[in-house]
């Protein structure tokens, strides 16, 4: 039992010591920090929309909540000002004639109260203005405008916050390996990608980027150098009708960066591949983009994929989702340049060459026979 756990304890430092940094998680987060920014943070204050869209549940409400409190509570003090001044507190003993700014304001909670009822438009009825001060009017009035401001903009950023097309990024679903294996006699590297709703993602454009650290041949070395990846399906890849889980492959040519890699060497390359996918969302018309990465860990050579789509005997099309990620083994060839030479010898032994030094010499035949 002892022996069990310490073998457990050993795999998982040695797989954790393994593990490579990646720049794009799984679920599309950007893994980047930045250091040493010159320009003050309060240049975000600028462009105050985006940032608060930007952020997160709790700290937005936090926001909003502190704003209307905050408001209340000010608007409150200034009503508890009016009327001291205004000498409408029970403590001044006004006489029965005595018209205050406002009605049945005895002290700071009532002011509080009526600060709420006001910025909220409740309208009791119990507290309300009179004609007797411009200063309370002028105050109602304001108060009246600012509430609509913080009210407009609350209902904005949390409607904005909702329909933002990154959360309908999050029902499109990439498999969790790629797989290198032969399609249509060609090698390709090939990725799963699946719409977990019936609405389509309208124009989807689907390409990738090969990030790997690169040495110029002036020595400079590039950490992030980012490296074009043609991905298609065999519809190609502008305009998906993205309604079924879809294969997408990138073919391993001799343009292809992957065409130097080997099974044998794969795991022993340092690069990540992200994937994008641009699309517009049809409820909304907004664009959204979804993108996952590929470690060499998480690339399988010599797998495909298992059969995802089947069709039942009422006619319906079904989707196995237990199937997305599964993969199977088969038979490839353990490099791109390998198979490609496979196929030069196999074409050559189906032509004829000339041999340029032979030369036809004609020979005339006679009879020595007599008759």
């Amino acid at each position: 039992m002892f022996s069990y756990l310490r073998e457990r304890f050993t795999r998982h430092l040695r797989e954790r010591s393994r593990r490579r940094a990646r720049l794009v998680s799984k679920d599309g987060r950007c893994n980047i920090e930045f250091g040493n920014v010159e320009q003050s943070r309060f240049v975000f204050l600028i462009d105050i929309w985006t940032t608060i869209l930007d952020l997160r549940w709790r700290y937005k409400m936090t926001i909003f909540i502190s704003a209307f409190l905050g408001s209340w509570f000010l608007f409150g003090l200034l009503w508890y000002v009016v009327a001291y001044i205004h000498k409408d507190l029970p403590e001044f003993n006004p006489s029965i004639n005595h018209t205050p700014c406002v009605e049945n304001i005895n002290g700071l909670t009532s002011a509080f109260l009526f600060s709420l009822e006001t910025q909220v438009t409740i309208g009791y009825g119990f507290r309300c203005v009179t004609e007797q001060c411009a200063t309370a009017i002028f105050l109602l009035i304001f108060q009246s405008i600012l509430g609509v401001i913080i009210n407009s903009f609350m209902c904005g950023a949390i409607l904005a916050k909702i329909s933002r097309s990154k959360n309908r990024a999050k029902t499109i679903t990439f498999s969790k390996n790629a797989v290198i294996s032969k399609r249509g006699g060609k090698l390709c590297l090939l990725i799963r990608v699946a719409n977990l709703r019936k609405s389509l993602l309208i124009g989807s454009h689907i390409y990738g980027k090969l990030l790997k650290t690169t040495i110029t041949p002036e020595g400079e070395t590039i950490i992030l150098d980012q490296v074009n990846i043609e991905f298609v399906v065999d519809a190609g890849n502008e305009n998906l009708f993205f309604i079924s889980p879809l294969t997408i492959y990138h073919i391993i040519d001799k343009n292809s960066p992957f065409f130097h890699m080997a099974a044998e060497t794969l795991l022993q390359q340092d690069f990540e591949l992200v994937v994008f996918l641009d699309g517009t969302v049809e409820a909304t018309s907004a664009t959204c983009q979804v993108r996952t990465s590929y470690i060499p860990e998480e690339v399988l050579w010599g797998y495909r994929f298992a059969p995802i789509v089947s069709k039942t005997k009422e006619g319906k099309y079904r989707v196995d989702f237990q199937n997305f990620s599964k993969t199977v083994a088969v038979e490839t060839p353990h490099c791109a340049f390998c198979l490609y030479n496979e196929k030069e010898a196999k074409a050559k032994e189906k032509k004829g060459y000339d041999n340029p030094g032979f030369v036809l010499s004609e020979v005339n035949e006679t009879s020595d026979t007599k008759m």
